[in-house]
């Protein structure tokens, strides 16, 4: 599959045990090409986004915690604030 069939999401999720915490935030580090603590830029292809979206429904618990999947414009300006940093724009996903 070709990249430009991969689109851009911004990947949150906030978790109550820190097990699952723990569990997400390591299944997600697979799939980030830049972001901080639970916000994660992922390019993902269709079949990408319904793996991460099966794992986390998998990895959550449905009551106590919650995660948001939003597309993004890659086309947009990033505006930086503070010390925030362009993240890398080259990946690898192997």
């Amino acid at each position: 599959m070709t990249d430009a069939k991969r689109c851009l999401y911004l990947v949150c999720y906030d978790v109550a045990d820190p097990r699952r915490l723990r569990r997400g935030h390591r299944f997600l580090l697979g799939y980030k090409a830049g972001g901080q603590k639970s916000f994660f830029e992922c390019w993902l292809t269709p079949a990408e986004l319904r793996h991460v979206q099966d794992e986390l429904t998998r990895l959550l618990d449905a009551v106590t915690d919650r995660a948001h999947l939003f597309q993004l414009d890659p086309r947009q300006a990033v505006v930086y604030l503070g010390r925030a940093r362009p993240a890398c724009q080259t990946f690898m996903i192997l």
